[in-house]
Parts: structure tokens; sequence; C-alpha cells
């Protein structure tokens, strides 16, 4: 539904989710270019996803726009509770949210082509935000020790590194790798329970392998937004700091999980939960300092524009045909110029432009897209 933005938001949490999906808005494809302009001629390969274990740049993304949902959300919840909301409506009010994104996350999928039943795929980005985001929320709004749930968030990685290396695939043959798409149980599960219907012949990166981790993932967020929330929300460099140590504990933690379960978002491994959601931290604190403490805010506007509208972006640049306009009417005039690498920094950043301009036109109109 759209809504007019309430005043009283955190103007780093908008901020980073806006850079965070500045990435997915044809950053990416900008930074790839301005590679190609030094001689990298490989820019993709070095910043896109990983085929397997490991992490390079773009699989950062994903899980810091869920961190980002998690830390939101105790922000959300209080204005919910000082309007008298009970705890069953707050919590039927995420299951609600959860759903709605699911649903749309299955809709979105739909709209790579024609749709059919042999393709129809049920797993998707925002439908794992979805769920994630919803049963961590829930896990908040009814268990309100900090060190309980602290407790379930280690014990869902435990428990997952535990299923993961205990339980292969059916047929699996003796030491088998349980970390591969041929034997890992939840990558069966998706060529088995979906039919068959999933992003790749093997698994479905938003399928059931990492399902019960991503929940760690917003759950880390929550814990980020609870220390800038902490003594009435006033901004302070002490908040700052207690950022940074929960992303520096995260990451020496993920290093040390690492080796016994590898980093892998595919399968969205604890080692990966902890190591992503320690880097988003220290993001975090970043944009927190900068932007609240030290009231440095001009330079954010660029990303605060689509940070309230991320959701928005995101869906309208598969219903909108920006790239269409862009390749159709912008890119030939830039071909006048004899200069390949111009030519592709310029498309990327108009491409950019027209996104971001939509997003203006909706900031000054005080349309925002919240679910």
């Amino acid at each position: 539904m759209m809504e007019q933005q309430k005043t009283g938001r955190l103007a780093s949490l908008d901020a980073l989710r806006g850079f965070d999906m500045f990435w997915i808005m044809g950053g990416d494809a900008l930074l790839v270019a301005v590679l190609g302009l030094f001689g990298v001629a490989n820019g993709w390969d070095l910043i896109g996803h990983v085929e397997w274990h490991g992490l390079h740049f773009e699989d950062f993304i994903f899980p810091t726009f869920l961190f980002m949902a998690g830390a939101s959300f105790p922000f959300s919840a209080a204005k919910s509770r000082e309007r008298g909301m009970s705890r069953t409506r707050l919590s039927l009010k995420c299951l609600l949210r959860g759903f709605l994104l699911f649903v749309i996350g299955i809709a979105y999928n739909q709209t790579y082509g024609a749709f059919t039943f042999e393709h129809f795929r049920v797993w998707s980005v925002l439908g794992r935000i979805g769920v994630a985001w919803m049963v961590a929320a829930l896990i908040y709004v009814w268990i309100r020790p900090i060190g309980a749930r602290i407790g379930i968030a280690l014990g869902l990685l435990v428990a997952t590194t535990v299923v993961t290396m205990c339980f292969l695939a059916p047929g699996a043959p003796a030491g088998a790798d349980p970390f591969s798409p041929d034997w890992n149980l939840g990558c069966w599960m998706d060529r088995t329970l979906t039919g068959g219907h999933i992003l790749t012949g093997q698994y479905d990166p938003e399928g059931f392998a990492g399902l019960v981790p991503s929940v760690v993932t917003a759950m880390l967020g929550i814990f980020a937004g609870e220390v800038v929330r902490a003594a009435g929300g006033t901004a302070s460099g002490r908040k700052a700091l207690g950022l940074v140590a929960l992303g520096l504990g995260c990451l020496a933690l993920g290093g040390a999980v690492a080796c016994v379960f590898p980093i892998n978002k595919k399968l969205w491994s604890p080692s990966f939960v902890l190591v992503v959601g320690g880097s988003s931290a220290l993001l975090f604190a970043l944009f927190y300092w900068l932007i609240d403490v030290k009231g440095w805010q001009r330079w954010s506007f660029f990303f605060r524009v689509i940070g309230v509208n991320s959701i928005a972006i995101y869906i309208a640049q598969r219903l909108i045909g920006f790239r269409m306009v862009n390749n159709n009417l912008i890119v030939p005039f830039l071909k006048l110029v004899p200069c390949d690498g111009f030519v592709r920094i310029a498309s990327a950043l108009a491409y950019v432009a027209l996104c971001w301009l939509f997003l203006l036109w909706l900031y000054r109109k005080k349309i925002f897209l919240k679910i």
C-alpha cells in the first residue's frame, strides 16, 4: 500500500538501505564500467556472485538488505506499542507483512516471461526477506530478554551446521560432501519438494538450505537496531562503538566457523551469516556515526531518496521500461562518441539517473511504498 512517509525516521537507516539498493539499481554495472576504464576486463567476474563457496562484492547486497530490515524493526515496533498495539496485533501485522512479501515475490518471479506452471518458482528474494524477517520479528515480539534471543540465534546456527553435516541427501555415498549442491539436504529438498521449479538445476539460492540461518541475519539486524535505539534513541558515539563491537565480534566468530562450514551464500551458511552480518553492522556504524551522530546529512540525500522507496524501485525495474528507454533513446546518442569506455560508463550512469529521477518524483510527491 502507498502511504505518506512518517517523521522521526533514522536517517542513517534510510541512507544505508539506499546505498545497498543502489547496486541493484545499476550501480554494479557502473562499477564494472569504471573498472573497465582502468583496464580491468573481467569486472563481472571480480564483483559478481561466486559460483559456490566464497564471497564477492555482490554477495553482500541481499543479506545487507535483510539485515537492515531487521534493524528498522525495533523502531517500528516501538511506534506500534506507543499507539497501544498489543503483542497479538503486532504479531498479526508481522505475519501479514511476511505473507505479502512472499506472495509479491512469487508474482515478481513470473514477470520474467510468459507464465507457465512448468517454470513456476515459489522461492524469491522478496519471499526470503518476508519469511526470515517475519520469524525474527516474532521472536523479538514474544521473547524480550536479549540473552534468550542471542541463545536462539546461536542455536539456529549450530542446528543448521549439525543438520547439514549429519543429514545428507538420500542416496549420498560414503564420504559425500554435505556442502555440495549434489548432496546437501536443502538442495535435495529444493529439487524434490518444489517439483524441480527452481532457479538452477540443482538448488534454489533462496530455497530450503538457507531458510533457517537467514532468520539469524534478520535477528542480527534487530540486535543492531536495539543498540541504536537504546536510551531513548539519542544518537551517540558510544552507540556507534556498540555497532562496531557487534560487527567485529560477528566477523571473528564467522571466520572461526568458516573452518567448519565454508562461507557460502547459496546455502546461507552460518559462517556467511556471521561474516556478512558483521560487515553490515560495521557499515551501519559508519553511516550512523556520519549522519546521525555528526549530523552530516546532505551527502546522503541521494541514497535516502532510494532507501525510503527501496522495494518500489526493486519492483519498478521489472515493470517499468527504464532499460528500454536507456537502450533505445539514450545509448544511441552516446555511441556518437568514439570511445567504448565512455559509452559504457555514460550508459550505466544514464540508467541509474532514470531510476533515481523516478524515485525523486515519488519522494517529492510524498509517495512511499511500504509493505
